[in-house]
């Protein structure tokens, strides 16, 4: 059967040759940064916006990329155009994935090389949304675990990078008592802040409201949220958020590139609003449906396991 291909140090390989050295830095140190985007009807979607982003955050990570931004749309554009023959009308996920390049010398900081080429990594893989079919018909319960957020102080909240052990841990600390929770991080001071795939958001008193910008990171998805509560005359606003305003909103989302809006329903085991996803929810994803030109809840909340699973 035909392997997918993807892009590794500037060369289409097959997927499962898609491997790095165990003393890359992105291993060694966490020295990576990443992006991530979806197909809809098997064409990438704002493709040209997580490209940037992930420029961006090698700019701030003094990564400098290998190809230039035009050519990492026109790799981009190859391994979607490839792998969609292989998925037959799945949706695509694409990883973008770039490291500070490979340290054979040393396997820490101390004896780093004077010249490192860095490594770019971009590869595909079917969206399975009945991964997320819950999400839709029953709603999510997010829970704030031990683990705080890290600080803007110490790490810019507006790169997306692989420093993701404080969430590993949050994740895996809160899953021993709830394996379908979904944990969101506080902030040192109390704030809500994000989850490790999605930004988080409230309905409240007629108002939409994001944690401020500077303590997350702002997704592609809360950028399109932004856009469609315009369409609708519904205002949107930054603000910290406790722990409070969520229990007493009237609905809480989860914006993300995967299912693009997810109903929060319970919080800390307290139900939000009603208990069940909400009605300004589903208008909203409604309206993003049309923007994409297909039912995205249709496609999550009927969706089913691929017949090789």
């Amino acid at each position: 059967m035909p392997e997918p291909i993807a892009y590794l140090k500037g060369e289409y390989v097959p997927a499962s040759q898609c491997v790095l050295p165990i003393y890359d830095l992105g291993i060694v140190l966490g020295a990576a940064v990443t992006d991530f985007f979806r197909t809809f009807n098997q064409r990438p979607y704002r493709m040209e916006d997580h490209i940037r982003r992930l420029y961006q955050s090698c700019k701030y990570a003094r990564i400098k990329p290998p190809v230039s931004y035009e050519e990492s749309l026109a790799i981009s554009e190859k391994l979607i155009a490839e792998n969609s023959q292989l998925v037959g009308d799945d949706e695509l996920g694409l990883v973008l994935y770039m490291t500070a390049g490979e340290n054979a010398v040393y396997a820490g900081a101390a004896g780093m090389p004077s010249t490192l080429v860095p490594t770019y990594v971009q590869h595909t893989f079917p969206l399975r949304f009945h991964m997320w079919q819950k999400t839709f018909l029953e709603g999510v319960h997010c829970v704030t675990p031990a683990p705080r957020h890290w600080p803007p102080q110490c790490i810019s909240s507006k790169i997306k990078n692989r420093n993701r052990l404080h969430m590993w841990i949050g994740e895996q600390e809160v899953k021993q008592l709830d394996p379908d929770v979904v944990p969101v991080y506080l902030d040192i001071e109390g704030n809500l802040t994000e989850t490790g795939g999605s930004n988080f958001v409230i309905y409240r008193d007629g108002e939409v409201i994001s944690p401020r910008s500077h303590n997350i990171l702002w997704g592609i998805s809360l950028t399109v949220l932004q856009g469609i509560l315009a369409d609708l005359g519904i205002p949107f606003v930054e603000r910290d958020i406790q722990t409070y305003d969520v229990v007493t909103a009237d609905e809480a989302w989860l914006p993300t590139t995967p299912y693009c809006l997810g109903p929060v329903v319970r919080f800390n085991g307290e139900t939000i609003g009603n208990g069940t996803p909400g009605p300004v929810w589903r208008r909203v994803l409604d309206r993003w449906s049309e923007i994409v030109g297909k039912d995205i809840y249709r496609e999550t909340a009927e969706s089913s396991p691929p017949s090789n699973t």
